[in-house]
């Protein structure tokens, strides 16, 4: 296999990103129009941000896109001399072939608000030589001031229909032998991240010929969610000792962590209301419970005992 398949696959232009439409039909005529205002792009991981601000400055800036593009990951160089020093130098240069020239900042919510008061103050004084693009996971730890100067572009996670279309369009690609329902499994648990998407499959497709759903559960090391639901009806039958014995047995023979074991226990509890299965305030009950148990396991306290205490709350419902 040659190099990561995230990079390898990364789509090159506007119309082949993966979701996103009401994002990227906007992003289009800015690419008629030739111009561009500042922008903000936030939203979780791996849905399309970085690839959206690569295809946008290819196709604005054309041929020459490389000598007129700046990408810093602000979480690396996140102080005030990188706005002082890499990117004012970059913005005093004279765009090469094209109307202007475009600076990517990815991550600037890790940015300190020295360094962000001081991106203010360059993206004023280079408005008619420059454009700027800032990515963010949460834009609640960006300033005002930087949020008012730029379009902001709320990127929301994949839906699980498409995240598998591009997981088969890769594993035809790439010739892999594939049960469909392990892509299913991967969408699942890849919960809206296509990044992480597509890492699972690779690592899926170098351990066997074929890629079962067995394969995928190796690979993430998580639990099957039936096994989890089970184990969770267990306990809300009353039978603490069996809801005990399928939590042991999932986490010692199937290798899942304590965090990740609380997450998956949220996620079965919450489809069971969803289902009815469980009444609302129950529920919330339930919900309360998860959190606090979630909290100690973070502090340090043991997994397992807090995951037995957490089954010990499902006895009373």
């Amino acid at each position: 296999m040659e190099g990561p398949w995230v990079e390898k696959y990364r789509p090159r232009t506007l119309k082949d990103i993966v979701g996103q439409e009401h994002i990227i039909s906007r992003l289009k005529r800015y690419v008629e129009q030739k111009s561009i205002p500042n922008l903000m792009f936030t939203g979780p991981a791996g849905v399309g941000k970085t690839t959206a601000a690569l295809a946008l400055a290819k196709e604005i800036l054309g041929k020459n896109w490389r000598q007129n593009f700046l990408e810093l990951n602000a979480s690396d160089a996140r102080g005030i001399d990188t706005v002082r020093t890499n990117i004012k130098n970059f913005c005093r240069l004279k765009p090469i072939g094209a109307p202007f020239r475009i600076i990517f900042l990815d991550e600037v919510d890790n940015m300190t608000r020295d360094a962000q008061h001081a991106l203010r103050r360059e993206m004023e004084m280079y408005t008619k030589t420059a454009a700027f693009i800032l990515s963010c996971n949460y834009s609640s730890r960006i300033i005002e001031p930087l949020q008012s100067r730029c379009a902001i572009f709320r990127f929301l996670p994949l839906k699980g229909h498409q995240i598998k279309e591009r997981l088969k369009y890769i594993a035809e690609e790439e010739k892999l032998d594939y049960e469909p329902t392990a892509l299913d499994i991967i969408a699942y648990l890849s919960e809206g991240d296509l990044r992480k998407a597509i890492n699972i499959l690779q690592a899926a497709a170098s351990l066997q010929e074929k890629i079962t759903e067995d394969t995928i559960y190796e690979v993430v090391s998580r639990a099957r969610p039936k096994d989890v639901r089970r184990m969770i009806k267990t306990a809300l039958k009353g039978d603490f000792m069996d809801a005990r014995n399928l939590l042991r047995e999932i986490m010692i023979l199937q290798g899942v962590s304590g965090e990740d074991m609380v997450d998956q226990i949220y996620q079965e509890v919450s489809r069971l209301a969803m289902e009815g299965s469980i009444e609302a305030e129950t529920y919330i009950k339930f919900v309360d419970s998860i959190g606090e148990y979630e909290f100690r396991i973070r502090e340090g306290a043991n997994p397992r005992i807090q995951l037995e205490a957490l089954l010990t709350t499902f006895l009373s419902k």
